[in-house]
């Protein structure tokens, strides 16, 4: 049996390090590793990437532009991290339950776009209410998302693991207050909105996990009753999913912590409410279904291998 050959272009990164760590010890794949001291040399890159049948790349926007433009073989496949390519023209989604016909376009492309963690979120909890007509695109949405500080990449590690940091890490940090965070994008136009959501991320003292909570009016929504209406939808959107699920309703719900999922790669979204308003919560681990859990399962997908490889 051939072995793919999959190159991590940025493999010294949080992303690049996640994801080596799924895939290293596995035996259907020949992982390509560039020396440390060429990882920047744009020669010694194109080599590895035109070798490669699959590429990631886990690199900051303007270095997967440049990484893209060195692409000239023709079957190479690109999964991008970055923000770069989530809403270009030729680019895939890789978010596989966004509906019935994305794995099979996950499968054909040779160009997947990875989703944003705060996306993964969102995405997953509102992408299906639209499809199934609950939700209208004009709906005036609003979401907070919790997230550990992993998400904040080395420089935000080293900051919270520091000693004597500033007492502020303490607590819980809301940013993201020009309401123009860089997943809007993709949120707004994979979910089929008419406006972006408006958005408040916040970060706290936890190394990995994430609560990515929207707030209804059930009044503005079609055909709801209630929030099991709204649980019901999702729970019929993602019956049968591998890595996405949607927890039983219950009348009180416990209290939900944003690390419940760390160290998984898997997606759970649970839905509270009454007859009035609906909150729905997408609990999952930033680093996983959120970001290199997520990119091993597109390329699985991609490759033609069980989709689940590695993450279970």
């Amino acid at each position: 049996m051939t072995k793919a050959r999959v190159y991590i272009d940025g493999q010294s990164g949080t992303t690049g390090l996640q994801i080596f760590e799924r895939i290293g010890n596995r035996d259907d794949l020949e992982l390509l590793r560039i020396d440390e001291d060429k990882r920047h040399d744009l020669d010694e890159r194109r080599k590895f990437i035109n070798a490669a049948d699959v590429v990631f790349l886990c690199l900051p926007d303007e270095g997967a532009r440049e990484a893209v433009s060195l692409v000239e073989n023709p079957d190479v496949r690109v999964i991008d991290a970055s923000t770069a390519h989530r809403t270009a023209p030729g680019w895939t989604y890789g978010f596989p339950e966004l509906n019935a016909e994305q794995r099979s376009a996950i499968a054909s492309s040779r160009r997947i776009a990875n989703p944003g963690c705060h996306a993964t979120g969102l995405i997953s909890t509102v992408a299906p209410l639209v499809q199934a007509g609950v939700m209208g695109a004009d709906y005036p949405l609003t979401c907070f998302s919790l997230t550990g500080y992993s998400g904040g990449g080395k420089r935000m590690i080293a900051a919270y693991e520091e000693s004597g940091r500033p007492r502020e890490l303490d607590a819980p940090g809301i940013y993201g207050l020009t309401l123009a965070h860089k997943h809007l994008p993709e949120m707004q136009t994979v979910c089929g909105l008419a406006e972006a959501p408006v958005f408040l991320p916040v970060v706290d003292d936890y190394y990995k996990g994430m609560a990515t909570s929207v707030m209804l009016h059930n009044r503005l929504l079609q055909g709801v009753r209630d929030a099991r209406d709204v649980h019901r939808c999702l729970s019929e959107h993602y019956a049968g999913e591998p890595l996405v699920s949607v927890a039983p309703f219950a009348e009180a719900q416990p209290t939900l912590y944003a690390n419940e999922l760390a160290g998984t790669n898997e997606l759970r979204i649970v839905v509270c409410g009454n007859e009035e308003r609906t909150t729905v919560t997408a609990l999952f681990d930033n680093l996983g279904k959120g970001a290199s859990g997520a990119a091993v399962q597109n390329m699985n997908i991609a490759l033609g291998l069980e989709e689940t490889r590695g993450l279970v």
